[in-house]
């Protein structure tokens, strides 16, 4: 009789621990809140939307100029300004869809200081390993001159700038890899949080999933727009999801939990 009781006190356990996993699917906004009135991509105004509509994180893309700066733009050439070829002061000339101009890192953190939201930031990969040493560097030192240390997130197609942010960010730091060409166990022993792959490599490998939760990490699905792909990732457990449609999948991360 014991021996039932315990185990049935087991099962119940297992499955609320499985609940609460399962509740723990957060929304990331790509590039902010963009697809909305007075937005546009990695501008200001779309860091400052995704907070209002409680985004857990938002998404945003770093490049480093020829004289050294940072700054936050999505496409290596923007137009008709190739952003590592560029100065500083070139690209605040830039005027991003709403007319605001193209942030530097310091300006959007700045803004992020005012609000709630966490950041994932994603350095570009650039020509040289050197560029990108010097980008991780200054954008380490610069997240904690400014205090955000314990919200920010870093994440890179570039092997070299991702092990760059393990090893030069604080001990503890969120670092993911998304290119989605390395298993999870390599990922651990790279020292990353987890992987952060396209749907389309969970939907081929969604043992993955599961493989990283056990090893301890965090599994991120990014560009996920389609309500399909969202089930389908909130089902298999992924702790978070990055998209264009917040909103949507904020809807139907309620309507799973129901």
């Amino acid at each position: 009789m014991r021996t039932n009781i315990l185990l049935l006190a087991a099962l119940l356990l297992s499955a609320f621990a499985g609940g609460l996993h399962a509740q723990q699917t957060q929304v990331v906004a790509h590039r902010g809140f963009w697809q909305t009135p007075s937005s546009a991509q990695n501008s200001l105004a779309a860091l400052a939307k995704a907070d209002s509509i409680g985004c857990y994180a938002s998404e945003f893309d770093v490049w480093l100029t020829a004289d050294g700066q940072l700054v936050v733009n999505h496409d290596g050439t923007f137009r008709g300004v190739t952003v590592q070829d560029a100065t500083a002061a070139v690209c605040a000339a830039i005027r991003l869809d709403n007319g605001e101009a193209m942030p530097t890192l310091r300006q959007y953190l700045q803004k992020a200081q005012t609000l709630h939201t966490r950041l994932v930031l994603e350095l570009k990969a650039h020509r040289t390993p050197e560029q990108e040493t010097r980008a991780v560097q200054g954008i380490v030192d610069m997240v904690k001159e400014m205090g955000l240390e314990k919200r920010v997130e870093y994440i890179s197609f570039s092997r070299h700038a991702t092990l760059a942010f393990v090893r030069l960010a604080p001990k503890g730091t969120p670092v993911y890899y998304l290119n989605g060409d390395v298993a999870p166990q390599e990922l651990k022993e790279w020292g990353c949080a987890g992987p952060d792959y396209h749907v389309s490599v969970f939907r081929r490998h969604p043992e993955w999933i599961e493989e990283c939760h056990r090893l301890g990490m965090k599994v991120n699905a990014w560009t996920v727009d389609k309500a399909e792909d969202m089930e389908w990732l909130i089902r298999h457990q992924a702790d978070f999801i990055t998209t264009n449609q917040p909103v949507l999948l904020q809807q139907i991360i309620k309507e799973s939990h129901k």
